[in-house]
């Protein structure tokens, strides 16, 4: 293993908080795309940790819930600079664009007449063709093979008729059980020891610390008629059952808000399209919603209790997990079950392509064309997301 750069400047908790901010205000294109940022950055230029070990710590982020390259961020702030260095990793790639959504979600809700005609169904169109050019990579990449894509039609089959965040957990579950008595993982090969530092009790006390909120919290909001620990609840809880990487919280987070009356679906879409022109994590959705409440808390208080709610279960896996990955990357049951619940998140997503997203946008040929036309740019053309973002915005509006 190629031993890390000895710089003691990006050792510090602000050394690492700056060169994430930089990356933060950089790194366009989801979370794939932030993986190959952060190769380039950490493996190639900073030496921080090999080839191998770095993508140890990818399998990692892949196989918890959660945002895919914040937790890998997380992981390594946290190998070079410890706790405070995992949550400087996270502020200095979250903070850019979680404070751009929540200005743009003040934004339309003060100023939303001033919006141009027909520019927020632009965004509500464009979020068609990103959620399907999401689903149809992950398809491609989690469902080779016929059983996962019968799980992942029968997932998606499940969450359409059953249509409940408890469904949509029940649905993981399953798949995860249905993984591990149908799926043969590929034998596990040999890696690079990753330099942690965490102790292996300290990370059972983070892991405990998840499973003691993700239960306690549903029953005090039920005992405690109080909205903000309502939302904490339910925001923590989407960003504890979320595999596959940021466009599986859509549904979840739906599932969360415009039922409950929080948010209406026409501000969700619109909030999630503008989410594509950012740079960072897509979870940041989260601080447009929490910014975007119909009743307190709204505005800024809002999103920072919706991001960090969030965020925190990603915190605590990666910190809790961290010490015990070595070990348990190697058993294969693990991995089988992965393989089941990664085709059931690709059928909720594909189910959440349905409906909100589709139903909520499509109402015309012209909306179809539009979104054809967005996918093609996408995926044919390779355009930056947020440059078919800002185009449906202007073609909504000229179409109006």
């Amino acid at each position: 293993m190629t031993a890390p750069r000895n710089t003691p400047a990006d050792r510090s908790p602000w050394g690492v908080f700056l060169v994430f901010l930089r990356l933060g205000l950089t790194s366009f294109g989801g979370p794939v795309a932030h993986l190959g940022y952060f190769r380039t950055e950490f493996v190639e230029r900073r030496q921080w940790l090999s080839e191998r070990a770095y993508a140890d710590t990818v399998a990692l982020a892949q196989f918890l819930p959660g945002p895919a390259s914040s937790q890998v961020g997380m992981a390594l702030g946290l190998v070079r600079s410890g706790h405070a260095g995992a949550f400087a990793a996270w502020a200095g790639f979250t903070l850019p664009s979680a404070l751009a959504l929540i200005l743009f979600a003040l934004g339309l809700a003060r100023h939303g007449d001033l919006m141009p005609p027909g520019a927020l169904h632009g965004l509500k169109v464009v979020a068609v063709a990103v959620v399907a050019q999401a689903v149809w990579g992950m398809a491609r990449q989690l469902c080779p093979d016929a059983m996962r894509r019968v799980l992942m039609v029968l997932a998606a089959a499940a969450v359409l008729w059953l249509s409940s965040v408890w469904a949509q957990v029940g649905v993981i579950a399953a798949a995860g059980v249905a993984g591990l008595l149908l799926c043969q993982p590929a034998a596990a090969s040999s890696t690079d020891v990753l330099p942690i530092t965490v102790r292996r009790r300290t990370g059972m006390l983070w892991l405990t610390l998840f499973v003691v909120l993700l239960l306690v919290l549903p029953l005090l909001a039920q005992a405690v008629p109080d909205a903000t620990l309502a939302r904490i609840d339910a925001f923590y809880r989407a960003g504890s059952l979320v595999f596959g990487g940021g466009h599986v919280v859509l549904p979840l987070l739906q599932a969360e808000v415009v039922p409950n009356g929080w948010v209406d679906t026409d501000t969700f879409l619109a909030g999630y399209g503008a989410t594509q022109a950012m740079p960072g994590p897509l979870f940041t959705f989260a601080a447009f919603l929490g910014a975007s409440m119909n009743t307190a808390p709204t505005g800024w208080t809002g999103g920072l209790v919706a991001l960090l709610a969030v965020f925190a279960p990603s915190f605590l896996l990666m910190a809790g997990a961290l010490p015990f990955w070595e070990r348990l990357r190697r058993l294969p049951q693990a991995q089988a079950a992965l393989m089941g619940v990664n085709a059931a998140v690709v059928g909720i997503l594909l189910a959440a392509l349905y409906n909100p997203v589709w139903t909520s946008a499509i109402h015309s040929p012209t909306d179809l064309g539009l979104a054809l036309l967005a996918l093609v740019a996408l995926m044919r053309w390779k355009l930056p997301p947020w440059a078919v973002v800002a185009g449906c915005a202007v073609a909504g509006w000229a179409l109006a």
